[in-house]
């Protein structure tokens, strides 16, 4: 199915995007989608966000990517933001933007709430992602390579 943006949507993205939307609209991100720059590239807009953080989860840098992966670690603590108010159209293409390596989760940061990530299914490596290199190194590529891919799809 593509929407009205002809943006793909899949009967996979779908499925699990109605499963996030019938419950929660809000996703945590701790990679490149915490910056505003790359999310008005890719749905045009910088929704409410505010900062979080999630236990027991690190965002892992990836071999040979700029970006991150979510993946579970004991005492460790995830930096991010959570996103609120997306629409159907903008989750529709934050998870075609996403990898096929990447799966969305409900998570639990507190005993009571509950929100939506991307948690990544692959290898990764020893380190840490650091934000303040990627902003340094890759921002401005990054972002380029958003507006493409967005005019692509």
């Amino acid at each position: 199915m593509v929407d009205e943006l002809g943006t793909d949507v899949s009967p996979e993205t779908q499925q699990r995007l109605g499963r996030s939307l019938a419950h929660d609209d809000r996703l945590f991100v701790y990679g490149t989608l915490q910056f505003p720059e790359v999310l008005v590239e890719l749905i045009g807009r910088c929704p409410d966000s505010v900062a979080a953080e999630l236990t027991g989860w690190r965002a892992a840098a990836l071999p040979g990517r700029v970006y991150p992966g979510l993946v579970p670690a004991a005492g460790a603590v995830a930096r991010g933001v959570v996103l609120s108010g997306l629409d159907a159209r903008e989750w529709a293409v934050l998870d075609a933007f996403e990898d096929d390596e990447y799966e969305l989760r409900q998570v639990r940061p507190g005993p009571v709430s509950s929100m939506w990530t991307y948690v990544w299914t692959s290898a990764v490596a020893q380190n840490d992602w650091c934000a303040q290199h990627f902003v340094a190194e890759h921002l401005d590529t990054f972002v380029a390579r958003c507006a493409e891919w967005r005019r692509l799809i």
